[in-house]
């Protein structure tokens, strides 16, 4: 008896326990559900909905937006924001340079609403239950907050590109300036580092500058790149290759001013590597409308009056000048009487219908030509690249034989040309002398420090020989009339001898063939 009732007074206080327990659990789980409720509600009117309310003592550009909604803190930043516009006065500076700009200068636009928006989630980003247990100390605590000014210029980035376009600059490379009129004919130009501007870092500076304030200036920050030319061995890079030297001291003046006029078409040229010159396209046609004078030229191995006479001592002495600078002549052709200005096989005919002198840049780099003229003499030099070490050009002019003249010609008078001077037959006067003509070389020649290494022929020519011309008069004699005896003397065709030549080739070592000027 007592057994069954002690069974069933244990069964009794199990039955208890269960029923403790079962309200226990449901009093724990009741708990958590209104907490998640609570916090649910929590974050979503705080954060899932956008209402969140600013914290107490925050301001925005010293404004005071506690317990305001994003919308009314918005309203009343941009409003300020707007009515300080005015103020803005951003300086760039860069070197003894400034560029400003002012509030006036931008167009308005608004990206407050979303800075202010981050702004108001301060304090409640991270963990939400952290938070949550920490909104009490954040709401105490507030912050000063700053908007830069750039969420308002609209147009801003356009403003600061335009200053930008003035800043940089492409890089210009070192070069050689030729001024061939000046003592100095090379100047050097040292040319210019890409400049470069910092945009990035220009906008980030600008942005930080107006978060604090209406006024600022700041330092355009510039990045340059440059080039890594040596200037000295630029500088040092081009020499006079040669020069060449005519007399025209004797000329009149009509002929000197043709030649200083052709010769002023090739001063200062730069000729590049490959390019072709051409002498009576540089020059034009030798008229009287475009300066050019009468003096004498040669036709037909006859001295006659024409306009332009004497270019072909400027196209000679730049065709020498040529040579020693070791550039290609591409056409050339000699006189028909040798000039006397240059040894045979050196001069240069040029005629702007059939003759003409043609170069070409065979060099590495560009060739410069300077020229110039004073009442004495006629100069060129070439201006280029350096020879190779101890190398030096020349050239040699060879008489290969002489070409003996046929002596007098005598031509009547028909057409009465001449009858102021000469009428009736047996009076004579010379038109022309008779000249001996010449077959002759022209060699270049190489040399390296002082020893020649090779010479090679460039030019061999035939100056034809010249009969003499004598006119005699028409007229027959009347009877009785004496005519008085002539002080012409005609000229019998030449002999060349040994000895002859060997004259010849002495007086070529001392000067040039011809006493006239063509």
């Amino acid at each position: 008896m007592k057994k069954e009732k002690k069974e069933k007074q244990e069964k009794l206080n199990k039955n208890k326990k269960k029923k403790k327990g079962g309200i226990f659990w449901f009093l724990a789980v009741s708990t958590m559900s209104v907490t998640l409720l609570i916090a649910c509600q929590f974050f979503f009117e705080n954060v899932v909905t956008g209402k969140e309310k600013f914290f107490e003592n925050t301001r925005i550009n010293g404004i005071d937006v506690g317990g305001m909604s994003v919308a009314e803190a918005e309203n009343v930043v941009l409003t300020n924001m707007l009515e300080s516009k005015k103020d803005i006065e951003l300086e760039l500076a860069l070197n003894d340079k400034t560029w400003t700009l002012n509030g006036n200068d931008f167009e308005v636009y608004n990206k407050v609403q979303p800075v202010v928006a981050k702004l108001s989630r301060y304090g409640r980003d991270g963990n939400f239950f952290q938070n949550l247990s920490r909104s009490k100390k954040i709401r105490k605590e507030g912050k000063d907050f700053q908007v830069s000014y750039t969420c308002v210029l609209a147009n801003i980035n356009d403003k600061i590109d335009g200053i930008i376009s003035e800043v940089e600059q492409e890089a210009r490379a070192a070069s050689l300036i030729f001024e061939p009129n000046s003592e100095e004919p090379f100047r050097l130009d040292e040319g210019q580092r890409a400049l470069l501007v910092n945009r990035d870092k220009l906008m980030s500076e600008i942005d930080q500058a107006l978060l604090v304030g209406t006024k600022a200036r700041i330092e355009i920050p510039i990045i340059e790149i440059g080039d890594q030319i040596d200037l000295e061995e630029l500088k040092n890079s081009v020499i006079k290759r040669s020069e060449f030297v005519t007399s025209y001291e004797k000329s009149k003046e009509d002929r000197k001013n043709n030649i200083r006029k052709a010769l002023e078409n090739f001063n200062g040229m730069i000729v590049e590597p490959g390019q072709t010159v051409s002498f009576n396209e540089t020059t034009g046609a030798r008229t009287e409308e475009a300066g050019y004078s009468n003096a004498h030229i040669i036709v037909g191995g006859v001295y006659v009056d024409g306009v332009g006479g004497g270019v072909c001592q400027a196209s000679t002495t730049l065709y020498n000048a040529l040579l020693l600078a070791d550039v290609d002549v591409l056409s050339v052709n000699h006189h028909s009487l040798p000039a006397s200005y240059v040894p045979l096989s050196l001069d240069a005919m040029v005629s702007g219908d059939y003759s003409d002198l043609v170069f070409q840049n065979n060099l590495e780099n560009p060739i410069y030509i300077k020229t110039t003229c004073d009442n004495r003499n006629v100069k060129v030099e070439i201006f280029g690249q350096k020879f190779d070490e101890g190398e030096t050009v020349s050239v040699r002019s060879e008489l290969v034989k002489i070409l003996p003249h046929n002596g007098d010609k005598i031509v009547k008078d028909q057409k009465g040309e001449y009858t102021n001077k000469i009428l009736y037959k047996g009076e004579y006067l010379r038109i022309k002398y008779p000249r001996e003509g010449y077959e002759s070389k022209a060699y270049l020649q190489y040399f390296k420090d002082g020893q020649l290494l090779n010479e090679k022929e460039i030019r061999h020519d035939f100056y034809q020989a010249q009969d003499g011309v004598v006119m005699e008069g028409v007229e027959d004699i009347v009877d009785g009339m004496t005519i008085p005896a002539s002080d012409v003397k005609l000229i019998k065709p030449q002999k060349v001898t040994d000895e002859t030549t060997q004259n010849v080739k002495n007086r070529l070592k001392t000067t040039n063939p011809s006493e006239f000027n063509p």
